[in-house]
């Protein structure tokens, strides 16, 4: 049997207030449903500290386990393929649908991981088009299914790590680079963002939450080298603000938005 993920579904009529309020758990997917957000947590601890706080703030909340095997199967006969500039992001091989090749990378459905299918994602997937990262160094912290550092060696990258501190999120990155042979190569590694010394990087990016960016910003700009780009995405719109004020000088080269969500390319300078 699969790993079973702790998750709350959640009724509300203000979905901004949900978001804000779960971003101080590290939720690790967001679910749109018919009638709620099926918010996932990588431990117990963190969905019913989630589901309390929520429920101070007026929600409806039903806790619920979901396995993971019987998810992906589901996802993988439903997914479409997600299409992002140059990139198309599918769970099966898809022909070519324009005089253009694209660049199409297979990434599995797993539930804690990204498939291309969030916002989030696909801003990042944007950004990384947005800059040239030809023969570029880059780094993808909270690397969850390798999608962001296999893209990255496909769009031209000499070299591209994935930092993750959960083993199944390593193991998930692993398997679909083996799908993506073209990618290849390209290092995964099991580390804690926040007790890990990072390589240095052209090019890093990180798909986290607000409060998480904020946080480890000495560390990030710490492992850019100079005039180095940090690709980020999963802030809310009023997020903004402070993100930006914790890599201060960092210059905005990059900006694109996909409701409540924000996705940023910010050159740093040391």
């Amino acid at each position: 049997m699969g790993r079973r993920y702790p998750a709350v579904d959640v009724r509300s009529d203000q979905p901004d207030l949900v978001l804000a309020v779960v971003d101080d758990f590290s939720p690790t997917a967001i679910e749109e449903r018919e009638d709620a957000l099926r918010i996932f947590f990588s431990t117990a601890d963190a969905r019913r500290a989630a589901a309390q706080a929520l429920s101070n703030a007026r929600c409806s909340v039903y806790a619920v386990e979901v396995d993971d095997e019987d998810w992906a199967r589901r996802s993988q006969e439903n997914l479409a393929p997600v299409t992002v500039g140059r990139i198309i992001v599918t769970p099966r091989p898809e022909p070519a649908v324009s005089s253009v090749q694209p660049l199409v990378i297979v990434i599995q459905p797993s539930m804690g991981f990204g498939t291309g299918h969030h916002a989030t994602t696909r801003l990042c997937l944007a950004a990384l088009q947005a800059i040239d990262v030809t023969d570029a160094e880059v780094t993808d912290v909270g690397t969850g299914s390798g999608i962001l550092a296999i893209a990255a060696r496909r769009l031209g990258a000499q070299r591209a790590v994935g930092i993750d501190d959960d083993p199944d999120a390593i193991q998930s990155a692993a398997e679909n680079l083996a799908l993506n042979p073209d990618a290849a190569p390209v290092e995964f590694r099991l580390a804690d963002l926040t007790s890990t010394d990072l390589p240095l990087a052209d090019v890093i990016t990180a798909n986290l939450t607000g409060a998480l960016l904020v946080r480890v910003a000495s560390a990030l700009k710490g492992a850019l080298n100079p005039r180095g780009i940090l690709i980020t995405s999963g802030l809310l719109a009023h997020e903004r603000a402070a993100v930006v004020a914790a890599y201060s000088p960092a210059k905005v080269v990059w900006e694109q938005a996909e409701d409540e969500w924000i996705g940023l390319a910010l050159r740093v300078v040391r």
